[in-house]
């Protein structure tokens, strides 16, 4: 199984980077022959999508390395970043590309999305926006999940969740791609 993970977000200390990536590594615990991709948004740099640019440069090549690693993948890992209730400016601004390469941006693979944040909002909305959205991007979101008061659930020093319950819930979500 290759998993793709990522969080949507450029920040070099993004809590959604870092439960992607404990997503991942749970979900490769359970099956055989796992090999994980972990991806960082800052890797695909992309100018801010108009039409008048996508005229002047055709497509974006960091928009066709993107959807080249979703093409490689068997499932899909995905933690939203929230910025005032929405996707963050980077994260839509490539998925934006993307899409106008090919509309079926995440190539019917199966996914499990997540979202969290300090606060107890957890990322609800971006979430919510996200996985409605998710099957005219080609998308097949298996499980979601939001996280609220990320600092507080999880301990940075064992890289595992404080909380058993969330850390079940969490596993429950990735059950899913194995089924």
């Amino acid at each position: 199984m290759n998993i793709l993970a990522f969080g949507a977000s450029t920040s070099s200390t993004s809590i959604n980077k870092t439960l992607a990536n404990y997503a991942a590594h749970q979900l490769a615990q359970k099956v055989n022959d796992a090999e994980i991709t972990l991806i960082d948004l800052n890797q695909f740099p992309v100018p801010l999508f108009s039409e008048d640019v996508e005229k002047e440069i055709g497509q974006a090549e960091a928009a066709k390395a993107f959807l080249e690693q979703i093409a490689q993948a068997d499932v899909l890992i995905i933690s939203f970043a929230e910025h005032n209730g929405s996707y963050t400016a980077a994260y839509k601004n490539l998925f934006d590309w993307a899409s106008r390469i090919n509309p079926q941006v995440f190539q019917g693979k199966s996914a499990v999305y997540f979202a969290t944040s300090p606060g107890p909002g957890g990322g609800k909305n971006v979430l919510a926006t996200a996985t409605a959205s998710a099957g005219y991007f080609g998308a097949e979101v298996k499980a979601s999940l939001s996280i609220p008061s990320f600092y507080e659930h999880f301990d940075f020093a064992t890289g595992e969740f404080k909380d058993a319950e969330l850390a079940e819930q969490i596993n429950l979500a990735l059950d899913k791609l194995t089924e």
